[in-house]
């Protein structure tokens, strides 16, 4: 594979095609990660070219987070993501991912088995799937709406470029009422989700080369658009409580943190719930050193227990340093997005013009479902979820407990979605021998590595467990 094509013509400096020959590599699966490249020596040797050239090259894809440079050991393939920026160019060929997943063996049998499910409706239990299953989605019927009736909302005045005023309203009244968090109706921005809102964030407040830090283990480890955009994403250690400051600290000192991005409320995918003092704290320190603070929201509306803080982070923000966000994707389905965006209302107004000029403007249906949903639905649906999911939790941690206690540890969730499991012997045959029973009863999960942490972490979605006896160890 260490060849370059001298024979076409190509503007490219050798530099570029080194680095182009490697990711190639990487993306076919000819390199996996944590392989050892040859040495600069050997490389200059193999591809007829200076010493100088390749170490320009493997300069350029450590700085990237592509190589991990080891001093007497060598170069390596990074096995996770944490600090790469992807190169900014456009790969028509394969999706533009550094960390190919076509020899994933576990991955290719999951998927296998989804298909199966489909065509022969054999019982599947997908706990990787972080959304709600069918059986839990609200029943919603608008009133008889005429197509002029919505073309009026999409032309007319209520077409604002923030979204639809009356939904804008019945999001500052919910988050009045569930959150006691006020806000005023010009720091409101009607999202299509969060994963809009966080690409609104990166187009509007970041530029590329940017380093911006998030919890480790984190779903947001798992979206492709920080890369995309040529964000670099670091590690912020975690502990029981949430994000550690020590570890905050530590990371500022070493990299030009722009942002961090947190889910402090059943985070995704440990489930835990961050202390109020650590918010306290956290909130004070990134207004110090001002660092300002993404919050999304996903889950504070499901906890099993009525002792548990749920609240913001926004609640206790004085300063208007928290950007906050939330969704009612995770309570509508995912194919109805909408959610909100809270900031200052210069942010507010920069981000609606970018999408405005983006065109990626929003649909008025959803939003009619959502303020429907908000108004009529909202207490009574949670209050159901709270119940049943908990119901479903205590399910899976008690079939666990039975058939996988000698493999697992893990704690019950406190609300939310998901459970976080470690595994106790942290071997791959045993991994292998734990995902292989999982699948032969048709269960899939999500392994840690997909958030950034070890792949002897599990995280199993409780939504979609309701069949526990059927199953057998």
């Amino acid at each position: 594979m260490w060849t370059l094509n001298t024979n076409t013509p190509t503007k490219q400096p050798l530099f570029r095609q080194i680095i182009s020959l490697i990711e190639q590599a990487i993306e076919n699966g000819q390199l996996q990660a944590g392989d050892r490249l040859p040495s600069e020596r050997e490389l200059s040797q193999l591809l007829k070219v200076n010493r100088s050239t390749v170490v320009h090259a493997l300069n350029n894809l450590t700085d990237r987070g592509v190589l991990i440079r080891k001093i007497g050991s060598g170069s390596f393939i990074n096995h996770q993501k944490w600090g790469l920026q992807s190169q900014p160019l456009i790969n028509w060929q394969s999706p533009p991912s550094v960390l190919s997943q076509k020899n994933d063996s576990y991955a290719l049998k999951a998927n296998q088995l989804r298909k199966e499910a489909q065509i022969t409706h054999k019982p599947l239990l997908d706990l990787s799937n972080g959304d709600l299953p069918a059986d839990l989605l609200p029943a919603l019927s608008l009133h008889k709406l005429s197509w002029q009736e919505l073309l009026h909302h999409e032309q007319g005045e209520e077409a604002s470029h923030l979204g639809l005023n009356s939904l804008r309203k019945a999001v500052k009244d919910y988050l009045a009422k569930s959150l006691k968090l006020s806000v005023d109706d010009d720091q409101i921005l009607i999202t299509s989700g969060t994963q809009q809102a966080i690409f609104l964030i990166t187009q509007g407040l970041l530029k590329p080369g940017d380093a911006i830090g998030i919890e480790s283990p984190s779903y947001f480890y798992s979206l492709p658009l920080f890369q995309a955009t040529g964000l670099r994403i670091y590690a912020i250690p975690t502990d029981a409580e949430g994000i550690t400051l020590e570890g905050l600290e530590k990371l500022i000192n070493q990299k030009n943190i722009k942002m961090i991005f947190l889910n402090p409320v059943f985070q995704n995918p440990t489930g835990r719930v961050m202390s109020q003092t650590r918010k306290q704290e956290l909130l004070t320190y990134c207004y110090h050193k001002q660092i300002p603070i993404i919050e999304d929201d996903a889950y504070s509306a499901l906890p099993f227990q009525k002792n548990i803080d749920t609240s913001p982070i926004k609640k206790l923000d004085k300063q208007q340093q928290v950007i906050y966000l939330g969704s009612l994707s995770k309570y509508l389905g995912k194919n109805i997005r909408a959610g909100w965006m809270i900031a200052p209302k210069p942010i507010i107004n920069k981000l609606a013009e970018i999408r405005q000029q983006l065109d990626a403007g929003l649909s008025v249906l959803p939003q009619l479902l959502a303020e429907h949903y908000l108004i009529n639905h909202a207490t009574t649906h949670q209050q159901y979820l709270q119940h049943t999911l908990y119901e479903r939790a205590r399910l899976l941690t008690t079939w666990l407990t039975e058939h996988y206690s000698d493999q697992l540890y893990f704690s019950p969730p406190l609300g939310g979605y998901h459970l976080y499991a470690k595994c106790l012997q942290q071997k791959p045959a045993n991994l292998n021998n734990l995902l292989e029973s999982f699948l032969q009863q048709g269960i899939i999960v999500m392994r840690g590595s997909e958030f950034g942490d070890s792949p002897y972490c599990l995280r199993l979605s409780y939504g979609h467990f309701n069949v526990a006896s059927n199953l057998k160890r």
